[in-house]
């Protein structure tokens, strides 16, 4: 399964985003950010691959200051290999 990880400086602009997305119909869930993202402590928001373009819209119409980037995350048979997007 790969999702993608939307990577914030901003615990609040991160769960806004969360709930910016939910609202256009876009299923997301907010989780730690992972450690290989090297951004410190952080809030990420996650959802599946397939809505990307949709995603990626939605970020930018919400003007995010500490929006630091797209992260993949890819899970094969048990193990998470992260990278950039």
């Amino acid at each position: 399964m790969t999702e993608i990880l939307a990577v914030f400086r901003s615990r609040s602009q991160a769960i806004d985003c969360n709930m910016r997305l939910k609202k256009f119909g876009i299923p997301a869930t907010i989780i730690n950010t992972p450690k290989e993202a090297n951004i410190g402590c952080g809030l990420s928001v996650k959802f599946n691959e397939n809505f990307l373009n949709r995603a990626k819209t939605v970020i930018k119409g919400g003007n995010y200051s500490a929006f630091y980037g797209y992260y993949i995350m890819k899970s094969v048979y048990g193990r998470n290999f992260f990278g950039r997007a």
